[in-house]
């Protein structure tokens, strides 16, 4: 089998590996001004997605915008969300060169979709395709793809502790060729108790204190997780943005989450239905859980100005601050610009991670099944450090570059 990696490789995001010049795995964006595309020319016979995060799907519904019309395989809840991000991207880019997709583009994809549960085997350009659960956001899915006896394991993002909306990924399919996320491969995540305990005394100290507290988060899995843990310690909170339509999104799809924390999750936020509210909530005492999760878009772009002059309120990121992000701006140095304006922010700034990846310690403990295997690390800005790490551990592995075509 061959394999021609497109994008994600030695980076993170526009992540697609191509199969064989048919099977395509995965067709991202990578945000930014202007975003990143996937490289080379590709037309594939079929498509599968691991899940509903842009730089996965973002990018799927250009592959519509000629005569083909190949089948897009995916979870329930990847399908709904990838369709989401696409009319999102379309609101945000439509009509300009950087939205490679058009509306007509986005119907088609509602035409080929395919759906498959977990532990559903399947034919994708024929090759036999099986998805597992990932654990990292809903309907995240390890792809195993096996044709003439070879069995490749394509992780896509996953995390291997439980999380309060998802459960941790378990299945270790045997595989000849793991192509590996690589994203915290240098990281120890603390334990996620010690976390939640702390960011809810943040929470609690500052609500007490009379101020407010803005949480800047991704509205796809990490959203619903503050949602939770808010609900599991019975403190008040808003949600604002994209992340009120991912949660109704999920609400509609069972045996992806754990519905009966999503439910109480859900009873006990508050959505806010108007940006004419936003101002009024700002002042009000409480946590406003609301995207843009890094700061470059969004309700977060309201709530800051709003609350920034007084050391009482709080910005909580729950998740990483990319480089040049305003987001990572304000965690350096105090400041962010907001629609143009560098502000500076008097309110606390604090970062807990939440993160829904594994880390150093569950990539590798992950790694153990395949010692016998050979892995192919990407998605990660240290993909190259991590396999040379492998290798000497013993592990047959590589990192390649964007471009790369590796036979197996």
């Amino acid at each position: 089998m061959e394999l021609r990696f497109c994008g994600g490789a030695r980076e993170v995001g526009r992540s697609a590996v191509l199969l064989d010049d048919s099977l395509l795995l995965d067709y991202g964006m990578k945000s930014g001004t202007p975003p990143g595309f996937p490289v080379g020319n590709v037309d594939p016979d079929a498509v599968v997605v691991s899940h509903g995060h842009l730089d996965h799907v973002g990018t799927v519904p250009a592959l519509l915008s000629g005569d083909a019309r190949p089948p897009v395989h995916w979870t329930p809840p990847t399908r709904d969300l990838g369709l989401l991000l696409a009319r999102d991207t379309l609101k945000l880019r439509g009509g300009t060169p950087q939205c490679p997709f058009t509306e007509t583009d986005v119907a088609r994809l509602t035409q080929v979709s395919e759906l498959h549960d977990y532990r559903e085997r399947f034919d994708a350009a024929g090759h036999d395709v099986t998805l597992f659960d990932a654990g990292h956001i809903p309907g995240s899915a390890h792809v195993l793809v096996e044709r003439d006896g070879t069995r490749i394991l394509y992780t896509g993002d996953f995390h291997t502790a439980d999380q309060r909306i998802v459960g941790g990924s378990t299945a270790r399919p045997a595989a000849d060729v793991v192509v590996c996320e690589s994203t915290y491969s240098d990281v120890e995540h603390e334990a996620r108790a010690a976390v939640e305990e702390r960011f809810v005394e943040s929470l609690r100290t500052t609500l007490w204190e009379g101020g407010t507290v803005v949480v800047p988060a991704f509205a796809i899995g990490r959203t619903q997780e503050v949602m939770a843990i808010c609900a599991r310690h019975d403190i008040e909170c808003y949600v604002d943005g994209m992340g009120k339509r991912v949660t109704e999104l999920l609400r509609r799809t069972s045996g992806f989450v754990r519905e009966d924390a999503l439910k109480r999750a859900n009873a006990h936020a508050r959505f806010v239905s108007n940006p004419g509210q936003r101002e009024r909530i700002a002042d009000q005492n409480t946590v406003v859980i609301t995207t843009s999760g890094m700061l470059s878009g969004g309700p977060a772009m309201t709530y800051i100005p709003l609350i920034r002059g007084n050391p009482v309120n709080k910005v909580a990121f729950v998740g990483y601050q990319v480089a040049g992000t305003p987001g990572r701006e304000l965690l350096d140095t105090g400041r962010a610009e907001i629609d143009g304006r560098v502000m500076p922010v008097s309110a606390q700034v604090e970062r807990y991670d939440l993160s829904a990846h594994a880390d150093h310690d569950g990539l590798s403990a992950f790694l153990d099944s395949y010692r016998d295997s050979r892995v192919l690390v990407n998605h990660g800005d240290r993909c190259a450090a991590f396999a040379a790490e492998l290798q000497e551990d013993g592990f047959d592995a590589s990192a390649p570059e964007r471009g790369d075509v590796v036979e197996v």
